[in-house]
């Protein structure tokens, strides 16, 4: 079970307070698509990812990149269950959708970075560890199912 403090549990419920969800889930689902282009064979029914213009462009991606924010939300509602919280995606992922568990790591990396980008200078070390922190709980528990 992952301790938190209180900064931590403040700081990672004021993040998503303050990120445009709905620009920070697309952005770094494209970011992660375009930096690491081998995760987009998890996305071929979304059509056109050639470049990094589709990519950005593409609505599928904005809608997932929504999804995934949604589910970080629901992370964040459960800070002290996460791994229960997220038991069913896992199972979804590692046996239906059979995607390379490394890839949860590269896309919390990009979102790391598109929220940096976001809040500037509030984005201090100290916030960025509570973020990171928080994103590997997430990260470990998409993980539990896989073999």
């Amino acid at each position: 079970m992952v301790k938190w403090s209180d900064f931590e549990r403040t700081t990672i419920q004021d993040i998503f307070s303050k990120i445009d969800k709905d620009v920070v889930g697309p952005a770094a689902l494209s970011r992660c698509l375009i930096v690491y282009p081998w995760t987009q064979r998890y996305f071929s029914s979304f059509g056109n990812l050639y470049n990094a213009a589709a990519i950005k462009s593409n609505p599928k991606v904005a809608a997932h990149g929504k999804v995934v924010l949604a589910g970080l939300e629901r992370a964040l509602s459960n800070m002290d269950n996460i791994k229960e919280t997220y038991a069913e995606l896992s199972v979804l992922h590692s046996e239906k959708l059979h995607v390379d568990s490394d890839n949860f790591k590269l896309l919390a990396d990009c979102l790391t970075i598109v929220v940096a980008g976001q809040l500037g200078k509030e984005f201090t070390p100290e916030i960025q560890a509570a973020f990171q922190k928080f994103l590997a709980v997430v990260v470990s528990a998409l993980r539990k199912q896989y073999h």
